[in-house]
């Protein structure tokens, strides 16, 4: 009969198998809490993809703002570029041409004078 655990030592074992199960459950429950559900994490995973796309729209906007201006720019240049070419043209047409043209007339009056 001694072999036989008394009343007392059952109430023991049973009371570190309930305080085992009792830690058991309460792990069990931190980790089922910490864990997502399939549902949540692909609305999340589609939340997700729709910002990655928003600011891809984002991106691709700013850059082809950045490349119209430079393309304004460069516009720019060239008209820049043009006025300064006509206004040479201008500057030649009014004032060189017409100095030219005088000149030669004088020099032709000199000849036809002195002939």
């Amino acid at each position: 009969m001694s072999d036989d655990p008394t009343l007392g030592e059952v109430m023991r074992r049973l009371e570190d198998v309930r305080a085992d199960l009792k830690d058991d459950f309460r792990e069990l429950g931190l980790r089922l809490d910490s864990k997502v559900s399939l549902e949540r994490y692909q609305l999340e995973q589609v939340a997700r993809d729709e910002s990655l796309k928003l600011l891809a729209e984002r991106v691709k906007g700013i850059e082809e703002a950045r490349e119209q201006a430079a393309q304004n720019r460069r516009d720019e240049a060239q008209r820049a570029a043009d006025r300064r070419a006509a206004d040479r043209r201008l500057i030649f047409t009014a004032l060189i041409a017409p100095v030219l043209l005088l000149i030669l007339t004088v020099y032709l009056n000199a000849q036809g004078a002195g002939a």
